[in-house]
């Protein structure tokens, strides 16, 4: 998932699906002059892919562009253009049209099509064709371009009509399925851009600075590509909930091992976070896919098929999935407890004999991990990977800054521990506790005190604690057994080579 831009310069039609969700969930269908004016001039320059089966707009305003290149000025500028164009393709229509979508919802509006940001901040697939912006610019005034954008705006306005009701749907049931608040959207955005001169059978989805969601779609008839669109809406409401879980999917990397043969990128096979959410979505499908003929087998056809791409969990969260049906808490209080209480063990093994495909499907969303991440997030993960120093420094900068000050005291408190200053760790995780945590955050605070009670033969202390442990709020089954754990007896620090939790 890339960065760039947040709005592309015509912004026409809010879905309305209620007057708050459209406030709220910030779920727009849209049309840009600066992505018809790129992807046209890729037309110009010999891009025919899927041409019998494109939209009728396509075709006219290819032939408006062959006559105004008539002109001595616009052939020139063409010339020019087309040269860039040529030494800069992929190989393939596919992968041109992805690095110009990319280029183009990077690019600022005409006449100009300057940068957004600077090159240092945008995707590499963009940054490859910076070229293309200058000449873009002076073919754009040479062929009149403006001229035959105002032409076909109309028609342009009429898919938005036309494709509001079914997008507008599809939102309303997907949200009414995740029992999801609305309040979670706020400040963040997912736009559909309709653009006919592309090909009707590529869908181009991006997720830029984690908040906002964009699919550009080449609609031709019936063909919108609505399971593509509700992918990446999917994406959209759910890649949030993993935004500060890196403790928890730390503890999930063993099951990393088994994938590094399977045929899905290598993105999924190194970044926990990234394999879980598309797990997660890919079993939501296969429970909802809305098709009358498809049975409960053929729908477990759908879970092997996606694991033997790879995404391993798929069908531990479609088992959740049953449960979670039948009930009416809302899927972001229900997937802490799926992803907590998850055996990595069992899942590595299923992985480890899982014979995977040859290759996978094409994907609907670019997995590419976030480049920003929270601090508290970072010093966790530094914590994980026993850089105590880095993990403290982080933690500090988080706490001059005002914020998930439990967290950064927690962090501080276990390197503390790992670091033998047992004073120091009481300190801090008691600061934790006063900093008013979450549930987790508390009830693991009280753990830690009870087993450093217990390695200071304060036995009566460290009872207490763990009684407070149970308390707290936490019903996970790893906090609950860690807490009755020490109940049952004194603390003993796990051997050389063991972790314990």
């Amino acid at each position: 998932m890339l960065r760039s831009l947040r709005f592309l310069v015509v912004s026409l039609a809010m879905l309305s699906l209620t007057a708050a969700a459209a406030a709220q969930s910030k779920a727009t269908l849209d049309v840009s002059e600066t992505l018809f004016s790129v992807v046209a001039a890729m037309n110009v320059c010999g891009y025919d892919a899927e041409l019998q089966f494109s939209s009728p707009i396509r075709m006219e305003v290819r032939a408006e562009l062959s006559e105004a290149n008539k002109s001595p000025d616009a052939a020139s500028a063409q010339t020019q253009m087309c040269r860039f164009y040529h030494d800069h393709q992929r190989g393939d229509s596919s992968h041109d049209l992805a690095q110009y979508v990319s280029l183009a919802l990077n690019l600022g509006g005409p006449p100009d099509f300057t940068p957004r940001t600077q090159e240092s901040d945008m995707p590499p697939d963009s940054t490859y064709l910076l070229g293309f912006g200058p000449l873009l610019k002076q073919y754009y005034a040479a062929a009149k371009l403006h001229s035959i954008w105002l032409k076909h705006q109309p028609q342009y306005l009429a898919l938005i009509d036309e494709y509001h009701e079914p997008v507008s749907t599809m939102i309303s049931s997907t949200d009414a399925y995740l029992r999801m608040p609305l309040a979670g959207y706020q400040g963040r955005s997912f736009t559909v851009y309709l653009e006919p001169m592309s090909a009707p059978g590529q869908i181009n989805s991006r997720n830029y600075l984690q908040d906002y969601y964009y699919m550009v779609v080449s609609p031709a008839a019936a063909n919108l590509h609505m399971d593509a669109i509700r992918h990446t809406y999917l994406h959209f409401v759910l890649d949030p909930l993993i935004a500060k879980r890196a403790t928890a999917l730390q503890r999930l990397k063993p099951i990393l091992a088994p994938l590094q043969k399977a045929p899905m990128a290598e993105d999924y096979k190194l970044d926990t976070g990234l394999l879980v959410v598309e797990c997660l979505i890919r079993a939501i499908e296969a429970r909802t896919r809305a098709d009358p003929k498809l049975l409960a087998k053929d729908r477990q056809v759908m879970v092997q098929r996606d694991e033997e791409e790879g995404f391993i969990l798929t069908g531990y969260f479609y088992e959740q999935l049953r449960d979670f049906d039948k009930g009416n808490t809302g899927l972001q209080n229900a997937f802490p407890n799926w992803l907590h209480d998850l055996d990595v063990d069992r899942e590595k093994k299923l992985a480890s004999e899982i014979q995977f495909a040859p290759e996978a499907a094409p994907e609907v969303m670019q997995a590419v991990k976030p480049v920003s991440q929270p601090k508290i997030d970072l010093a966790e993960q530094e914590l994980a990977g026993s850089n105590i120093a880095a993990a403290e420094k982080l933690a500090q900068e988080v706490l001059q800054s005002k914020q998930d000050e439990a967290r950064a005291y927690f962090v501080l408190a276990r390197a503390a521990t790992m670091s033998g200053n047992m004073q120091g760790a009481q300190e801090n995780f008691q600061k934790a506790l006063d900093s008013s945590p979450d549930p987790r955050v508390a009830a693991w605070c009280h753990i830690y005190l009870g087993r450093i009670f217990d390695l200071q033969e304060e036995r009566e202390a460290a009872v207490a604690q763990y009684k407070a442990a149970l308390n707290a709020g936490d019903s996970s089954a790893g906090t609950k057994n860690a807490a009755e754990r020490g109940l049952k007896e004194p603390y003993q620090p796990p051997a050389a080579g063991q972790q314990q939790r």
